[in-house]
C-alpha cells in the first residue's frame, strides 16, 4: 500500500480496512487479519497496526475475542456508511460545489459524466 502524507499512517490503515468492510471483503463477525498479518501484508511496522486495530475497536467497527483475534462488529458497515456519507457531505461537497460554480459545471453535466461512468462498467 502506498500511503500519502496528509493524515498519520495507522489512520489510512484503517480507513483501507473500512474500505474492505464496505467492499464486503469482511462480514459482520467476520475475522480479519490478525495486526500482525496485516502489518505484514501493508509492510509497516507492528505498533502502527496495532494503533490502526485500537482506533476501529474504539469506534466499534471491529472487537477482539480474547486468543482468537479481531472480528467485524455487526453493523459496522452501516456505521461506516453512515459517518462517511456525513463527511463528504460536510466536508468534500462544499468546495466540489465552489469548484463547480468557478468552472461552470451545472448538475446535469455532472449527471451526464456519471452516466457516461455507468455506461463504461
Amino acid at each position: 500500500m502506498t500511503f500519502s502524507n496528509d493524515k498519520p499512517i495507522y489512520i489510512q490503515m484503517a480507513d483501507r480496512l473500512m474500505d474492505e468492510i464496505l467492499a464486503g471483503k469482511y462480514q459482520d463477525d467476520d475475522r480479519i487479519p490478525s495486526v500482525r498479518e496485516y502489518s505484514v501484508l501493508l509492510e509497516v511496522n507492528t505498533n502502527t497496526a496495532v494503533k490502526a486495530y485500537e482506533q476501529l475497536a474504539r469506534e466499534e467497527i471491529i472487537y477482539n475475542k480474547r486468543g482468537l483475534g479481531y472480528f467485524v462488529t455487526p453493523g459496522a458497515k452501516k456505521q461506516i456508511l453512515k459517518a462517511r456519507k456525513k463527511e463528504f457531505m460536510k466536508e468534500r461537497l462544499p468546495e466540489l460545489f465552489r469548484q463547480m460554480r468557478l468552472l461552470d459545471i451545472t448538475i446535469d453535466d455532472v449527471a451526464e459524466a456519471y452516466k457516461n461512468l455507468q455506461d463504461v462498467k
